[in-house]
């Protein structure tokens, strides 16, 4: 969700509001789907796998693309449905319904990385499998897997590569999307964390809490507007202040009064691509959200038909790239390639097979 985190092109490809990540907070008018309906009572020949969405976003979009092309690689139908608000206590009350259906799997992104835990506690009490995907819950949690983005080393990877294009030199304005997403933290100490390591770079000023576009325009452009030339380049970790910043600075670098300001963002909006392509931007991550539903769905087909975990809880790693000019246009078969490597792994490095199976002999 900042996400996470929440990433676009292939129609499945973005942020990863580094929450993964992708951030499931509201978008503009029109980025994702209405929220679907509530669920109805299992039919006899319906698969028993339940794919929820926290809220409507970009990320969340993708994310469900992934779960269909499980469904269509795999012939395993999922009931997919998203959530109103971001909260873990819509989450909590929406799947504590879902449970009362007979699904006996269920996709998840947590939304509060401690709180969900005793609901993933719950639902394994009653021998549901979990299977948390764009966020990790913190330590002790009951879900099997947590498929998403390692969210430091994307942070990681992006603040390098903005300090390379600044010429390891200058003043960052460090853009973060929501504060309550669990992925936000991670990213903020990533940062911090490789700009303690460059002795000529700092941090000018740190803006957060940019729910919508709109929001996020009127505060990067109050930045830029009170620290101007102070800035040599911007880092953004969510998906809607990215797609706001590459607006913003495609204004800002049309004034030759103003320096250029080096950017990198998160997610692959087709604006954000446009924007390497004619050189506004210089780069952005690509997470993998259609990695994040297909592989959380297929792993839980498998738990839900015997198989069970190598090494009690796994994370996932599902992927993060950076995408320049160079290979804006090729990327995402490379993304794609990631993400089947990953579902043939599940039964080699992730899981072991049912006791007296044909694949355990």
């Amino acid at each position: 969700m900042s996400t996470p985190s929440w990433l676009r092109v292939a129609p499945w490809v973005v942020a990863g509001c580094l929450c993964a990540g992708c951030h499931p907070t509201a978008p503009q008018p029109g980025n994702a789907p209405a929220p679907t309906k509530a669920a109805a009572p299992l039919e006899a020949k319906q698969e028993t796998i339940a794919w929820y969405g926290l809220s409507a976003h970009p990320y969340v979009t993708l994310v469900q693309t992934g779960v269909e092309g499980f469904e269509k690689d795999s012939g395993t139908a999922v009931y997919k449905t998203t959530g109103q608000q971001p909260t873990q206590d819509e989450e909590s009350a929406n799947i504590e319904a879902l449970s009362t259906k007979g699904y006996k799997g269920f996709a998840i992104y947590p939304a509060d990385a401690a709180g969900a835990n005793g609901l993933f506690a719950a639902l394994t009490k009653r021998g549901q499998f979990v299977v948390a995907y764009g966020a990790e819950p913190v330590e002790g949690t009951s879900a099997s897997f947590t498929v998403a983005t390692d969210i430091p080393r994307a942070a990681k990877q992006a603040c390098e590569e903005l300090i390379r294009a600044m010429g390891d030199k200058g003043a960052i304005l460090n853009v973060l999307e929501s504060v309550t997403d669990p992925n936000t933290k991670k990213r903020d100490d990533g940062i911090k964390e490789v700009v303690a390591k460059h002795p000529n770079v700092h941090i000018e000023q740190t803006i957060s809490d940019m729910m919508q576009q709109t929001e996020a325009v009127n505060k990067i452009q109050g930045a830029l507007a009170s620290l101007g030339d102070k800035v040599d380049g911007i880092i953004c970790t969510g998906y809607n202040p990215t797609v706001a910043a590459v607006g913003v600075l495609k204004e800002w670098h049309k004034d030759p009064k103003h320096k250029r300001i080096h950017f990198i963002g998160i997610d692959t909006d087709p604006t954000v691509l446009d924007a390497i392509r004619d050189g506004a931007i210089e780069a952005t991550i690509a997470q993998n959200p259609y990695g994040h539903g297909y592989v959380a769905c297929a792993a839980l087909k498998l738990l839900i038909d015997g198989w069970t975990p190598r090494n009690g809880y796994q994370f996932i790693e599902a992927g993060s790239w950076v995408v320049t000019k160079a290979n804006v246009d090729t990327f995402d078969a490379q993304v794609k390639e990631h993400t089947r490597q990953i579902a043939d792994e599940l039964k080699t490095k992730y899981l072991q097979p049912p006791a007296g199976s044909n694949a355990a002999k």
